[in-house]
């Protein structure tokens, strides 16, 4: 048994039992027939997956909810144009309702309340009408050639809490239109006037739509001032913001804007207008904190972003070990403030303290501080001060979960020497698992389960982490990233896009990493634009990393500016010291799809990055075959020179494969084999990848080595020892 967020459509005949009573062989027939013609075709098409047929419906599992919003609304438009000939009450017509939600999967079936409210949706839907959930809606709306009017929150049957629905507008000319649910006092003398102007001119034509319909809440939450005279204290204050917008994301009705995308306004005055264009909110929280001894004291304010109103604000004076309830006081009143009532799951989440040992918080508050900066001397620092918080609380959920993050950060990053590449990937899993042993509805830890899931060619389970992901913090950009990251490694291009601009809905400011992973996505969707845009933000938020600058060159190439693109190539190579190449890209990309690789490695082909680092080239006359590759190392003591220093290296190879190279910068235990032509490395680093070349004899050596061989990371000029 397993659970998984997933897309489902339920279908049903209208008036089935009346259609079987009038005539039960040729209804069947006539099912029959649009079953096999219409719907079966059409369910196929968007990549559905018939749970269970019916009598009188189907129960259909999609991937991706775009798909199932466009798979009804095909259904639905090709079923008004049949059976004219047919009268109303034979005519067959489907209701269809849609959900996003979290179902149980047992065997070949799924069940829970994911697939009980598309059931109720089908059950509320117009006869030839689709009805979606309001989770649909917010993946959906804007990505299909329909229109949505909201039915506001429904009372469902069976449905402890209540559900938005929208009503799917399948008429052509309403697609992109989103109209609102309206208050019932307005909605009610309108259409008194309408009703009396329809009897008195029945020959006027009269057009009218509700406005759009009305956000839900935006917030974002301003960095709060350090007060307390020491820099060494920003940490604190800075945990207390933190703490803020994670609580406040928790809530089902507000939505909030990323750490990342409030903290480029750490330090700067506040300008209300800027702030209100730059992230697309409506109400902004700020505030200031000072700890002193065993005191603090927290001050803040929300504040319309629109008028400038102050609409609430409140100073707080604990002692230093009631943080946890002055941070729940915030929350709970700023909600309140808003008008939102909370569930009691959300109550009761907010009141949770993350830790009871206040020492343990302070060095969790540090470690985060340390290792958010990316820098590898403060990434080793702040795995240290993970590692003494979860010594202190080893039921610190919160303390496993950055960790988690941070290290995986180490391991995609490869900082060997923060930790090597095979310990950091065993720490960043067993830091996941137990975050999720210890809290469950935590997010971030499926986020990066599925990244390194997606990275280690488990794709399925990687789906599944990140669908868990974004289902536990729909306001989480990190989240949402991974699942793009995971969406595009799989080759599902437009959920990737659809990911991320969610994503960028909670956080418009992007790390250069979400900026890099947008860049792939947008590029591999055909869309060099939006590449372009977000390739250039991520060299831009990253400055001096060549890692963020050769990306650039294949989609300058796609949107046919070459020069710019052998421009990128050249700074991308110095930047890294000339390391940059296409088989560097070959292996670190190795998860990804064949054809997205090489449409890949194509660009950055025409570009004019070389195909091995520091511009090694060879005669091809003086390549080894792979005979001749295993005479010449296997079983032999390799010595001789690496690029681009010029440093010695020697290379000791058994007879069995196992072998050990080293030089003044790297010292690595493998197994060599050879694979055709090849002579092949593989060890922790590259993800456990083979890294592969060629090995050239050198007819005119300047020194007494003899061969050259060359792979994705290094050059190594040698000889073998007799």
């Amino acid at each position: 048994m397993e659970r998984r967020l997933t897309a489902i459509l339920s279908a049903d005949v209208v008036g089935y039992s009346h259609l079987m009573g009038e005539d039960e062989g040729g209804t069947l027939e006539r099912l029959k027939a649009y079953r096999r013609e219409l719907v079966d075709p059409t369910i196929e098409e968007f990549h559905g997956r018939i749970i269970k047929l019916m009598g009188d419906g189907a129960l259909v599992e999609f991937a991706s909810v775009v798909d199932a919003v466009h798979c009804a609304a095909v259904v639905q438009r090709k079923m008004a144009n049949r059976d004219q000939e047919v009268s109303d009450t034979r005519r067959i017509q489907f209701r269809i309702g849609v959900n996003l939600g979290d179902v149980i999967v047992e065997g070949d079936d799924i069940y829970g309340d994911g697939v009980n409210i598309a059931a109720r949706l089908q059950g509320i839907a117009q006869p030839g009408g689709i009805c979606v959930s309001g989770t649909a809606f917010d993946h959906a709306a804007h990505k299909v050639d329909v229109g949505f009017s909201a039915l506001g929150e429904q009372q469902l049957k069976n449905i402890t809490d209540p559900v938005r629905v929208y009503r799917v507008l399948l008429d052509p000319s309403k697609a992109g239109k989103v109209v609102a649910a309206p208050r019932a006092g307005r909605r009610a003398m309108i259409l008194a006037a309408l009703v009396a102007l329809l009897i008195t001119a029945t020959m006027i034509s009269v057009v009218w739509q509700w406005p759009f319909a009305p956000q839900r809440p935006t917030i974002a939450v301003l960095p709060f001032l350090n007060l307390s005279g020491d820099p060494g204290q920003d940490y604190f204050t800075d945990g207390i913001t933190d703490n803020l917008i994670t609580d406040l994301a928790r809530l089902s009705h507000l939505d909030v804007i990323s750490r990342n995308s409030v903290f480029v306004y750490k330090g700067k005055p506040v300008v209300l207008a800027d702030i209100k264009r730059d992230l697309g909110v409506r109400f902004v929280v700020e505030g200031s904190a000072q700890r002193t001894g065993d005191q603090i004291r927290v001050n803040a304010q929300l504040i319309d972003a629109a008028s400038g109103d102050h609409l609430w604000a409140n100073r707080f004076g604990r002692g230093g070990a009631d943080v946890f309830a002055v941070q729940d006081e915030l929350s709970r009143q700023i909600a309140e403030a808003l008008g939102l009532t909370l569930t009691p799951s959300e109550a009761e989440r907010i009141a949770r303290p993350p830790t009871a040992n206040l020492e343990a918080y302070d060095y969790y508050l540090r470690a985060v501080q340390a290792t958010r900066t990316g820098r590898r001397s403060r990434m080793l620092e702040g795995l240290a001060l993970f590692d003494k918080a979860e010594a202190l609380d080893p039921g610190f959920a919160e303390a496993f979960a950055a960790d988690a993050h941070a290290t995986a950060y180490v391991w995609r990053s490869a900082y060997d020497d923060v930790l090597q590449s095979a310990l950091a990937r065993k720490r960043a899993y067993d830091k996941a698992s137990l975050a999720l042993a210890l809290d469950p509805e935590l997010s971030s830890p499926y986020a990066v389960l599925a990244v390194m899931q997606v990275v280690d060619r488990r794709y399925e389970q990687a789906i599944t982490s990140a669908r868990k992901a974004v289902s536990l913090g729909p306001a989480d950009a990190d989240a949402h990233m991974a699942f793009a990251y995971v969406q595009l490694v799989s080759g599902n291009h437009a959920e990737a896009a659809a990911a991320v601009e969610t994503a960028l809905k909670h956080d418009p400011n992007l790390s250069a990493i979400g900026r890099y992973t947008a860049g792939l996505v947008f590029y591999l969707q055909r869309d060099y634009v939006k590449a372009i845009e977000n390739f250039e933000r991520a060299r831009d938020g990253s400055p001096g990393n060549g890692e963020f600058v050769t990306p650039l060159a294949m989609a300058y190439v796609r949107a046919g500016r070459l020069d710019d693109a052998r421009a990128a190539v050249a700074e991308g190579i110095r930047l890294q010291a000339g390391r940059d190449c296409l088989a560097g890209w070959r292996l670190g990309h190795a998860h990804f799809r064949k054809q997205d690789l090489a449409f890949i490695l194509d660009g950055l082909r025409e570009a004019g990055l070389p195909e091995w680092p520091f511009g090694f080239k060879a005669d091809e006359r003086d390549r080894l075959n792979g005979d001749q590759i295993a005479s010449t190392v296997m079983g032999k003591l390799l010595r001789g020179k690496t690029e681009p220093s010029g440093s010695p290296a020697i290379m000791q190879i058994g007879l069995d494969g196992n072998a050990a190279f080293r030089s003044a910068t790297q010292l690595m235990t493998e197994t060599v084999s050879i694979n055709g032509d090849m002579l092949c490395e593989q060890s922790e680093n590259a993800f456990g990848q083979a890294d592969c070349g060629p090995v050239y004899r050198r007819a005119n050596s300047p020194d007494e080595t003899i061969y050259a061989y060359v792979n994705s990371t290094k050059v190594f000029y040698f000889s073998p020892v007799k």
